[in-house]
């Protein structure tokens, strides 16, 4: 993966919006952050893998809003690629701290962010039933609750 490039983007393409419904399956919820963020992705040979999203919440912290691999590349180390980007580019941007949140669900995603440093901060109960108009299930489990982590710089 010695050929993995990293590019900033202005705005998301279709090939992009893609990726980003990957990770969130609301394009209002996506919309709602994507003008007012900063948009990455990875590309293999001219091929659109992988996006991560970042989004300031104030001078010292940045949210990563949306991470996402293409599903035919999962499984082989891009996520833990692109959340070390995602990292590396937000300490260049000065920001001291930085947070991820996923689903209660999200058992794989919860597990790679652990293992790469993140700590659990917070819970917000029935968010993703409050804030989407269908159940979402993974792993056969329903996506009921907003898991939120966090990692110094």
């Amino acid at each position: 993966m010695h050929d993995l490039v990293f590019k900033k983007e202005l705005r998301p393409d279709g090939q992009i919006t893609e990726l980003l419904l990957l990770a969130d399956p609301s394009i209002e919820v996506i919309e709602s952050y994507i003008n007012h963020s900063e948009l990455f992705t990875a590309s293999i040979a001219n091929e659109t893998i992988g996006v991560f999203v970042l989004l300031p919440n104030d001078t010292n912290t940045i949210e990563i809003k949306n991470i996402a691999v293409r599903t035919d590349y999962q499984g082989i180390g891009l996520g833990k690629r692109l959340l070390e980007k995602a990292c590396e580019v937000s300490a260049e941007m000065s920001f001291n701290t930085i947070k991820i949140a996923t689903g209660n669900s999200s058992i794989g995603q919860l597990a790679l962010y652990q293992k790469q440093g993140f700590e659990l901060k917070g819970i917000t109960p029935d968010f993703f039933i409050d804030h989407y108009p269908l159940p979402i299930f993974e792993n056969g489990i329903q996506c009921k609750h907003l898991i939120l982590l966090e990692k110094n710089l």
